[in-house]
């Protein structure tokens, strides 16, 4: 026989044509065993490639030798295979009939992992994993799956910020978790920088008990320690320990309060049925190009409204300044920077 023969004769999947005509008449789940024979045929064909080689077969071509097999598990849509691998001596041997299957396993386990997180039952990702692919992962290795996700968030949270970031936003959420088998809710602070491009890059996400002076100045000098630099401008809510801390940390830097949620606070300082209009009236003030052209719509607001709600009016003639420092800055960047909504909205 040629070697051009061996090589199309190689290159032939052989398989049991009486077996297969068996399953596809009696078995409605057929395909199973037509993959089961027909991958382990592909196989054997790439290592003979590999090789320049049949088994036992004495060529001067010959590039290695085999080594016996080794088993591996293949998840795929007709169920789940157990497959005996070749491999060489030299460990040259690489089948690609592995690659998509390494792309949908690296999507599944993603997928395990972001269904704990959210907090699905190990028992529903057990019995979802068990319908989608045959293959039921224990309670076990689910827990194996989500540690790998401590190995990132590690990484991501002590990587070294090595650009300028002018403008900074901060917000705090809260999350329910489980501590000593009770549920309780729990502060994660948060921050979101944008580069001088108009990048947004997450900063920092940590977990806190509360949110205090203390964690949030923890918080930040973090930041400063991990390579923050060129912070020209922070917006974030009213928080006291917040502001504390970026007095103390960040001392210079422009502070906007965060004008939804000072609009949310006015609602404190009013009646329930208080009149519509008092509101959007003093929401409006935030498009203006100015802010000399904002404190003259501040007078007319006042003027008008104080004697209806003079707590109201009180509370913001001195308070609302605060809220006006993203007037300091370029007219195209005022939309995102008055509030903490970019930050939100990730959220």
């Amino acid at each position: 026989m040629t070697s051009k023969a061996k090589k199309n004769d190689a290159a032939k999947v052989t398989l049991d044509v009486a077996q297969v005509k068996s399953v596809l008449m009696g078995q409605p789940d057929f395909l199973e065993p037509v993959v089961q024979a027909a991958v382990p045929s592909i196989l054997e064909v790439e290592m003979e490639e590999c090789l320049q080689a049949g088994r036992h077969e004495r060529s001067e071509q010959r590039l290695g030798y085999r080594s016996g097999y080794y088993r591996r598990r293949l998840i795929t849509r007709v169920g789940t295979l157990v497959l005996r691998v070749p491999q060489d001596r030299a460990g040259q041997f690489s089948t690609q009939v592995f690659e998509q299957y390494q792309r949908s396993e690296k999507a599944l386990v993603a997928s395990l992992a972001q269904m704990s997180v959210q907090g699905v039952s190990t028992r529903k990702v057990a019995a979802i994993t068990e319908e989608l692919c045959g293959h039921e992962f224990s309670a076990s290795s689910l827990s194996t799956i989500t540690a790998k996700l401590d190995e990132h968030l590690e990484q991501f949270s002590r990587r070294l910020l090595d650009q300028a970031f002018p403008y900074v936003v901060v917000d705090a959420r809260y999350e329910r978790v489980r501590e000593g088998g009770v549920i309780v809710s729990r502060a994660i602070l948060i921050a979101l920088g944008i580069d001088w491009e108009g990048r947004r890059q997450v900063l920092a996400v940590e977990y806190a008990n509360r949110e205090s002076q203390s964690s949030w100045r923890e918080f930040l000098l973090q930041l400063k320690e991990r390579g923050l630099k060129g912070v020209q401008f922070i917006v974030s809510d009213d928080h006291p320990g917040l502001k504390a801390a970026i007095r103390e940390v960040l001392p210079g830097v422009w502070w906007q309060r965060c004008y939804v949620h000072f609009l949310r606070n006015a609602l404190d300082y009013l009646p329930r049925k208080a009149d519509d209009d008092c509101l959007q009236e003093l929401r409006w003030m935030y498009e203006r190009r100015d802010v000399e052209e904002t404190r003259r719509d501040l007078k007319q607001w006042l003027e008008k409204w104080a004697g209806k709600y003079p707590k109201l009016c009180g509370w913001v003639e001195t308070n609302i300044e605060e809220t006006w420092t993203f007037y300091r800055l370029p007219v195209a960047h005022h939309k995102h920077l008055k509030s903490t909504n970019l930050l939100e909205r990730f959220n």
